[in-house]
């Protein structure tokens, strides 16, 4: 039977959370990616990029890999019951549960992290512990079966590292070599660990307003839970 994994769509997610994975995972043998929202509506990036979904919660009872991206979308998901409880359901029977970026603070929502060392962006790692996570400032990190990625572009890194779990690590090599995966950035300025001090800064107090809404939701919904 094919392996069945279940992507997940919400509006104004990351579309880089969500197609840098897709890109990885449609290409393990074997394996069926669902694109799962509510409805089969088209999804709208942050950005602008229009996304179809291919199933619904209702339609997809069952999968063997749950994966949720992040995004400005990820606060009003995390408020809405119907994707909570598809989450909850869907995780129950999956041998491995997922995220990228701040996915991971929907999967934190459903209370699937309660207990777990996980990833997120580096901006919002912080509120992880508000959900009952181990915060971990690593590119993807595994704690069992739940498997957590960092901001956005670690998607790629997150499927490479899924591709090698469930196909092993032949596979997931030849796949990285036909993306040509090879990362060289012009730049260093990809982490607070190597951006210049004043850009981390301003960084910060961009998604300030942002930062303080989920920690805002998160704590409600959390008491509420």
């Amino acid at each position: 039977m094919a392996l069945q994994i279940g992507m997940v769509l919400f509006q104004r997610l990351t579309q880089l959370d969500f197609t840098g994975p897709h890109e990885v995972l449609a290409r393990i043998p074997g394996a069926e990616v669902h694109r799962v929202a509510k409805t089969r509506e088209p999804i709208v990036a942050e950005t602008g990029l229009a996304l179809l979904p291919s199933t619904t919660f209702a339609e997809l009872p069952r999968v063997d890999l749950v994966f949720v991206p992040g995004g400005v979308g990820q606060i009003e998901a995390s408020a809405d019951a119907e994707t909570i409880d598809w989450l909850r359901a869907a995780a129950g029977g999956a041998r491995w549960v997922t995220s990228v970026c701040t996915g991971a603070l929907l999967l934190g929502v459903a209370g699937l992290l309660r207990g777990y060392r996980a990833t997120t962006h580096w901006a919002f790692l912080d509120l992880l512990p508000l959900v009952g996570a181990t915060p971990v400032d690593e590119r993807v990190v595994i704690d069992r079966n739940r498997i957590t990625a960092g901001g956005i572009t670690a998607g790629i890194d997150f499927g490479l590292t899924i591709a090698a779990e469930i196909a092993g690590r032949d596979v997931a090599e030849a796949i990285q070599l036909h993306l040509e995966y090879d990362p060289a950035p012009p730049l260093s300025a990809g982490h607070p660990r190597t951006a210049r001090p004043e850009l981390v800064e301003r960084a910060r107090a961009q998604v300030a307003a942002r930062h303080a809404e989920r920690a805002e939701l998160l704590r409600r919904l959390t008491r509420s839970d």
